[in-house]
């Protein structure tokens, strides 16, 4: 069966092409009675647009481009989740990859979207991406005129806009709030610290012991390699031999694994032991006992990205918008593993 066009639809009412498109995108031009007769048509004959077609035409897709490093992760899934409702209410679609942490998969995924199928990106760096320090081929894409808008793991030396969370003051804050709860023997365990965000939390947390001149100990400051799923074996000797009352971790699964091994060892969450995780996610709601958390509020960094790219691509000023960098705050979010203070 023939694919109805907008063509065929102005034949039928006997008006333009340019009417028809006014008429279907309800545009104040075009009387009401007009309007009511060519969108029931159009919804009668199973109308669909040609986006290929528009495309062309408008130079625009109202398509967008997500990248994301891990849809395994909880926080990532809440950033898409915040994107794709952005996008949805504002009219557009969106065309999903995981980079699966490679930087090879991100190169592939930017020549692959890059042939004038997306308007623009948002995108969270792949671990080896970070690693190498190789952003060439985002370089590339921005050179293009084509806006990327980065999350959570950004590109300090690239010019486009940016949403992060405050890493180095919500550790901070959340030492203070375990000092203000009665310890003074805090480990931090990292399962990032290859990674900036990563490193922004062990900074933030070494500035939360200085603000109360407790000195930091090496022994506390425990780093993990994130392919190294066994965190259980690497904590218990740790906790065994060193005091320690309390631990700030900037992931879930090293959180409960630090919690396991506190309480096999004796302690009690919360009474004499407390544990706090960064993200907000499923593991830490349903974990025993439930974990207090630092939520990232990923709907809100995916919500904020989104509206930042479709404004940037739907701004017809001549003169070039600054690139902006978006802070979004975080909250503690306090559960049972913690003595609750606030």
């Amino acid at each position: 069966m023939k694919r109805l066009t907008i063509k065929d639809i102005a034949k039928e009412f006997n008006v333009s092409i340019s009417t028809v498109s006014k008429a279907l995108n309800d545009s104040y031009e075009i009387s009401v009675s007009t309007k009511d007769k060519i969108q029931k048509y159009a919804k009668e004959k199973n109308y669909k647009p040609n986006f290929n077609a528009l495309s062309l035409k408008n130079r625009q897709t109202k398509t967008i481009g997500i990248i994301i490093p891990n849809m395994l992760n909880y926080f990532f899934a809440q950033v898409f989740n915040g994107i794709e409702k952005v996008a949805n209410d504002r009219g557009y679609k969106i065309i999903s990859c995981i980079s699966n942490e490679s930087f090879k998969k991100e190169v592939e995924t930017i020549e692959m979207l890059s042939n004038g199928s997306i308007d623009g990106f948002i995108l969270s760096l792949a671990e080896e991406t970070v690693s190498k320090g190789d952003y060439k081929h985002f370089q590339e894409v921005l050179d293009n005129d084509t806006p990327i808008v980065m999350f959570d793991r950004v590109a300090d030396k690239l010019k486009c806009d940016k949403v992060v969370t405050d890493n180095f003051d919500s550790a901070r804050s959340t030492v203070s709030y375990l000092v203000k709860s009665g310890h003074k023997n805090i480990a931090f365990i990292s399962t990032m610290n290859n990674l900036d965000i990563g490193r922004r939390r062990q900074l933030g947390y070494l500035k939360g012991l200085e603000d109360y001149n407790i000195k930091a100990e090496k022994n506390l400051i425990i780093n993990i390699d994130d392919n190294y799923k066994n965190y259980e074996n690497i904590l218990t000797p740790i906790f065994k031999n060193n005091t320690i009352d309390s631990v700030i971790a900037t992931d879930e699964s090293s959180a409960i694994a630090a919690m396991k091994v506190a309480i096999k060892q004796g302690h009690k969450i919360p009474e004499n032991f407390s544990v706090i995780s960064f993200s907000n996610g499923i593991l830490a709601r349903h974990s025993s006992p439930r974990m207090t958390t630092v939520s990232q509020h990923g709907e809100i960094m995916g919500a904020t990205a989104a509206e930042m790219l479709i404004n940037r691509l739907e701004d017809k000023s001549k003169v070039k918008k600054k690139h902006e960098s978006v802070i979004i705050k975080t909250d503690l979010v306090e559960r049972n593993s913690t003595k609750n203070i606030l």
